[in-house]
């Protein structure tokens, strides 16, 4: 198989004061999800944990490439209903850590469908 190009996967780890998850994500539904999914399409992926450390979840986006990565973010960055999400979730204290991670599949696995757009 040929080598992939065009895939850049955001590969993200938030972790959350423990018995703050459910309010975390219930501000985000209602606060940023809109916004985020406007610039970024849907997510690959939005998860939460069932084993391990309970109180984390991931999600992951897919990109062309990081230029592509870089202008729907600064997109999403400039973004009054975003900016106002992020204040909201600063006020609110619940996170405690992020983790990203910038990858690129593998070139002899199927390469995964953008989910959105």
């Amino acid at each position: 198989m040929g080598e992939r190009t065009g895939m850049l996967l955001d590969h993200r780890t938030y972790t959350c004061r423990p018995g703050t998850l459910k309010k975390h994500l219930a501000l985000y539904e209602k606060h940023g999800w809109a916004a985020q999914t406007r610039h970024l399409g849907m997510p690959f992926a939005y998860l939460t944990t069932e084993t391990g450390d309970v109180n984390s979840y991931v999600h992951v986006w897919m990109y062309e490439d990081a230029a592509d990565r870089a202008r729907r973010r600064a997109a999403m960055q400039a973004d009054p209903e975003w900016i106002a999400y992020l204040e909201m979730s600063a006020e609110a204290g619940y996170l405690e850590k992020q983790e990203n991670k910038l990858m690129v599949p593998v070139p002899f696995v199927p390469a995964p469908t953008r989910a959105g757009g």
